[in-house]
């Protein structure tokens, strides 16, 4: 699980029920690939809010040619995907590269 000084957690289908589903704080997932040039684009805003939420939320990525029935299983068909979850149920997906700020007010939309 996630430390309050490292970035977002990878996570596959053998950890995504425990690092993800059985979380004990809300969890932000991004969908992408290595391929995917938004994807690039976003990573570091991605780990910026890793580290910014550390203590409050959980931060995990998931690669979709390693993981397809994961995407698969929450209609990700768009990178890069965020979906916000709170004991498991979506809560908010975002499609698309965005900014930090939209990132950031999505996330303190869904803490409090």
């Amino acid at each position: 699980m996630q430390r309050e000084d490292e970035g977002p957690v990878a996570v596959t289908k053998a950890t995504f029920d425990e690092d993800v589903l059985a979380a004990p704080r809300p969890v932000l997932i991004d969908f992408g690939a290595e391929w995917c040039g938004p994807c690039a684009a976003v990573a570091p805003v991605i780990r910026s809010l890793a580290l910014e939420y550390a203590d409050r939320l959980t931060v995990a990525t998931v690669d979709v040619d390693a993981d397809p029935q994961l995407a698969a299983r929450y209609g990700v068909r768009s990178l890069p995907t965020v979906l916000l979850l709170e004991g498991g149920e979506v809560r908010r997906v975002l499609v698309g590269a965005r900014s930090g700020q939209e990132y950031r007010a999505a996330i303190d939309g869904m803490l409090h």
